[in-house]
């Protein structure tokens, strides 16, 4: 039996890999765009920055040293130069695909942060490995901006894993969906007629406002903002303002809301406020043909009739009258029942002398 040579022995002692293979290895030397490994055998392994991670902007020296231990995949035995290629990537990105099909499969709640925003949606990384998840569901609601999104760490679900076709679906839409309908079910189950409680703004409309309650949106009528007039809700609310608003009706999942408040309704005292005979002082509010409608206080308009304008003849009020007009005047009728005041002004001014003629 002949002896072997050195070089055969140190041929043999080297382990033999193929393509494909998962190895161990150790840090022998890392520069800015690559690493090399000691894996056992006869060439060291290289993994290139592109190999190691997406980020191209990352300097390897910073997230590596000399004698780390690294388990990589072999790419290429011999890319022809007598190296043997290496990824670290793609096997984090294997081990991460695992992790999302145990996720998938078991509807568990990941949590990863916001990696990229794309025009479509958002991209997490969950060890390594892609998840896309649609602007459609990102939200409960339509948000046209994402890019708040950037940096942050978010919860969702895997809806969707096909990685051979490279679709990993995220959903984070049903996760506020259930939080909501969970809070909701609270509120409901404490929420009563009368109630006085805090919300905020969502959105603004022609016709009211729509107040989030906490999980619950109630509706704040145009009729219900003001125990006056409300021309245009946009000009007194804005989204985000907070308010304290009175739950006026609640059916089934819908909430009426009111900022008319009872102790400050100004009819809860017009026995005396506006007692017959009282002269009082308002703004013309807004006029028609047959009299104009005077402001008394927030909420309470008294006609001023045509006829009660004035001892001389007014065809019209608007030929004497003007919006926003102050004028003094006395009250000549109560109906608190149907909340209707009448006044005049006629009521105020001297008769005129009466001319006598003896026979």
């Amino acid at each position: 039996m002949s002896e072997l040579s050195f070089e055969q022995m140190l041929d043999e002692s080297f382990k033999t890999i193929h393509n494909g293979e998962v190895v161990d290895g150790t840090v022998i030397d890392v520069k800015p765009d690559e690493i090399i490994l000691n894996i056992g055998c006869k060439a060291d392994g290289i993994i290139s920055k592109s190999e190691y991670s997406n980020d191209q902007s990352l300097d390897l020296t910073t997230v590596v040293k000399v004698g780390d231990p690294m388990t990589v995949k072999v790419l290429k035995v011999n890319d022809g130069e007598g190296q043997m290629l290496l990824t670290y990537k793609r096997l984090a990105a294997e081990k991460g695909n695992e992790r999302l099909r145990e996720a998938y499969e078991n509807k568990e709640v990941l949590k990863a942060t916001v990696t990229q925003i794309l025009g479509g949606g958002l991209c997490a990384t969950v060890e390594e490995a892609r998840v896309f998840i649609p602007a459609s569901l990102v939200s409960d609601s339509y948000e046209k901006d994402l890019s708040k999104y950037e940096g942050q760490e978010i919860e969702f679900v895997i809806s969707e894993f096909n990685p051979r076709r490279n679709r990993v679906i995220g959903d984070r839409r049903q996760l506020l969906v259930a939080e909501r309908a969970e809070r909701q079910k609270e509120l409901f189950a404490k929420l009563q007629i009368g109630d006085t409680i805090e919300g905020t703004v969502k959105n603004v409309t022609d016709f009211g406002a729509f107040i989030d309650l906490g999980g619950v949106d109630g509706l704040l009528h145009i009729s219900e903002m003001s125990w006056g007039r409300v021309e245009n809700p946009k000009k007194v609310f804005q989204v985000g303002d907070v308010l304290k608003v009175l739950v006026k009706d609640i059916n089934d999942t819908k909430v009426a809301l009111s900022l008319k408040f009872p102790e400050t309704n100004p009819w809860a005292n017009a026995t005396e406020d506006f007692a017959v005979g009282t002269v009082i002082t308002g703004k013309v509010a807004r006029m028609t043909d047959f009299g104009a409608f005077v402001e008394l206080a927030p909420g309470v308009d008294a006609l001023l009739h045509v006829s009660q304008i004035s001892r001389a003849h007014v065809e019209k009020p608007s030929d004497v009258l003007s919006i926003g007009q102050e004028i003094t005047a006395k009250i000549v009728d109560l109906n608190e029942a149907d909340k209707k005041i009448s006044l005049s002004m006629k009521a105020l001014e001297e008769p005129e002398a009466q001319e006598y003629t003896e026979e």
